[in-house]
């Protein structure tokens, strides 16, 4: 039998929610990337953690995993329409994020991409 909702924000809490989902969601939002990449966009996530949401990711129909089949591995994650999809809703957290740390004096260190 299919989950009931009674509230369209309780299905997409229930697809989104965490703390890890929305951020990897967010990463993938600016492109392609490569699990490494990703691992080091997010130092605070455990990488069983990582692959673990990432999986759940790809079950729910987000996120598109591409393994190039060479070694050493070449696998890269990006969304799948149904994930890009999210993206006004990504942007809306991001800035509702920005604009808090401004008015609260909160520093967000934002790793680097390299």
């Amino acid at each position: 039998m299919p989950k009931r909702y009674h509230c369209p924000v309780e299905l997409t809490v229930d697809v989104v929610g965490g703390k890890w989902r929305p951020v990897i969601l967010a990463h993938l939002k600016e492109g392609v990337h490569r699990y490494g990449e990703l691992r080091r966009r997010m130092p605070g996530i455990s990488e069983k953690m990582l692959t673990q949401r990432l999986r759940e990711l790809e079950a729910d129909g987000l996120v598109v995993r591409h393994d190039h089949e060479t070694t050493p591995p070449h696998v890269e994650y990006r969304l799948t329409e149904e994930g890009l999809s999210l993206a006004p809703v990504l942007q809306a957290l991001y800035d509702w994020g920005a604009g808090r740390a401004a008015r609260t004096g909160t520093t967000i260190e934002e790793p680097s991409a390299a």
